[in-house]
């Protein structure tokens, strides 16, 4: 996955640095046109039906009045309305989708793959929870869209015999957008957290999931050293800042490597503020700078050896004030040591990947809030397909 997305924000024309300057004052739109934030706004605001565009939206449905109410409006009619069938309409026949269980290669899984998660999930209701932007409708856009999803599971799926147990999960999904359709996307699912709370036993779920997958001649074993550990040089002093396009989101790329690639963890402190609260995977709530720094510290305690590589940053002004940005980002190492991912348990020394995206909101200099989303269940899985691998009579039990 990683050789797939690798350089694809500076590749592609629509996502690059003039499009990243792009805000919410975007093409043919009238001086006092404000693009739609879903903070504050009840969804019947988010879906207006007699609002003026904001953006001009060429090749758009005449229904969007601006790039937020495009992926919020058109993953409530799929997700929550069930017209699954417009993903022949917004999505390309040959889109690309990046999830932390594999990779969709055309519009037709994408169809399939939506279906049956409808199938488990028939009460699933998708809420949106904010949309972090940039780019036009000249070049494409590009949007992060952070997902509170809730339902139960009232019906045989994937997830095996139905309980009705309720659950919540965080979903962010980074799509590439131009005229009306989604040609690329990165989904980030917490489904560890839908796991737990339907009361599965983890270890048992990713070894099955492991076993399918190696079934079907997909593997994924240790391939050697990381991109952070070649040769005996330390991690770069500075961070390649090559896909920010502001100050802040320079910024932002700065302290992140300072933090995960040169474990300078006490560069926290200076960003995030006293009150600051943490919402993480496993729908974890947070508050304090301590909580995030023991978060930020028990995922690198897992991987110690982990390179951490952002692949796309952007950023929009906020109504509450500030600025939110959004950061997806890639870390690969190997199972070392302990830390938070709890499910590991001892150290196995398999190579794991983690494709995670985090949304910041940057108040008065400092953050205030920060949702990170990445999926338990996946880097589980990716340790099991090793094992497994390592004793290749298991499949054949």
């Amino acid at each position: 996955m990683r050789d797939a997305m690798a350089g694809q924000d500076k590749a592609e024309g629509p996502m690059g640095e003039a499009a990243q300057q792009a805000r919410p004052q975007a093409l043919g739109a009238a001086p006092e046109a404000k693009v739609l934030q879903s903070e504050r706004r009840d969804f019947t605001d988010l879906v207006p039906t007699d609002r003026p565009r904001a953006q001009s939206m060429q090749g758009f449905d005449d229904c969007y009045t601006d790039i937020v109410d495009y992926i919020v409006r058109c993953t409530h009619k799929i997700w929550d309305e069930r017209d699954v069938g417009l993903i022949y309409t917004h999505y390309t026949h040959n889109c690309v989708l990046y999830g932390t269980m594999g990779a969709l290669y055309t519009r037709e899984e994408v169809v399939r793959d939506t279906i049956q998660r409808l199938v488990s999930f028939p009460e699933r209701r998708g809420m949106a929870t904010q949309v972090v932007w940039g780019g036009d409708d000249r070049e494409g856009f590009y949007t992060s869209h952070l997902v509170t999803g809730s339902g139960r599971y009232t019906q045989n799926g994937h997830f095996g015999p139905a309980s009705g147990r309720p659950f919540v999960s965080r979903t962010i999904a980074d799509c590439m957008i131009y005229q009306n359709k989604i040609y690329r996307e990165w989904v980030v699912a917490d489904q560890m957290a839908i796991v737990k709370q339907l009361g599965l036993d983890p270890q048992a779920w990713a070894e099955r999931i492991a076993t399918a997958k190696l079934s079907q001649g997909v593997n994924s074993l240790d391939i050697g050293e990381t991109g952070a550990m070649l040769g005996q040089y330390p991690p770069a002093e500075e961070a390649d800042l090559s896909l920010a396009s502001t100050d802040l989101e320079r910024r932002v790329l700065d302290w992140m490597h300072q933090v995960y690639n040169r474990k300078m963890f006490g560069r926290i402190r200076a960003e995030y503020a006293p009150t600051a609260q943490y919402h993480g995977p496993l729908m974890k709530e947070l508050y304090g700078v301590t909580s995030v720094m023991h978060q930020t510290i028990g995922l690198v305690g897992s991987l110690p050896d982990a390179q951490f590589a952002p692949q796309h940053i952007c950023s929009t002004p906020c109504d509450e004030g500030g600025t939110k940005v959004a950061v997806r980002w890639i870390m690969e190492g190997h199972h070392l040591g302990y830390g938070g991912i709890e499910s590991f348990g001892d150290p196995t020394g398999k190579r794991v990947q983690v494709m995670g995206i985090t949304h910041l909101h940057y108040k008065d200099g400092r953050i205030v809030d920060d949702w990170t989303v990445y999926d338990e269940l996946s880097m589980l899985v990716q340790v099991k397909m090793a094992q497994l691998a390592d004793r290749p009579s298991a499949l054949a039990e």
